[in-house]
């Protein structure tokens, strides 16, 4: 297994992801960018993914646009998904998490087949 990134080297390693080439399938409605799955990898957080994934596949047609926003509190997390104009759709918090960053934002963009998740620097 990898070591982890510290806080500092993995926000300056997301920053070099401004767009994407390849969507990298996560499941059958939810494909990733370069940058989202080098973030899954490094952070060792594929379950962030399966949580939003499991808000975002009833919305299929309905929302266009969604931003997931995390807030770790020590060990525990509150994460909450709103439609970008914080309208809040959902809210849920994470009793554990060893997740190294502090905060994280996630966008979730519907492309009329499968949900795109991305980072904010490759919108």
């Amino acid at each position: 297994m990898k070591e982890q990134f510290n806080q500092q080297d993995l926000r300056n390693s997301l920053q070099q992801f401004t767009g994407t080439a390849t969507y990298i399938k996560h499941s059958k409605f939810i494909v990733l960018t370069e940058g989202a799955l080098f973030l899954a990898e490094q952070a060792h957080c594929h379950w962030l993914y399966d949580l939003f994934a499991s808000y975002l596949i009833p919305l299929n047609n309905k929302e266009e646009f969604t931003c997931l926003k995390l807030v770790k509190i020590n060990d525990s997390a509150n994460v909450t998904i709103d439609d970008g104009n914080s309208r809040t759709l959902v809210k849920q918090h994470i009793e554990y998490t060893d997740f190294p960053l502090e905060s994280l934002v996630l966008y979730g963009c519907w492309a009329n087949d499968y949900w795109v998740l991305m980072l904010p620097t490759e919108y």
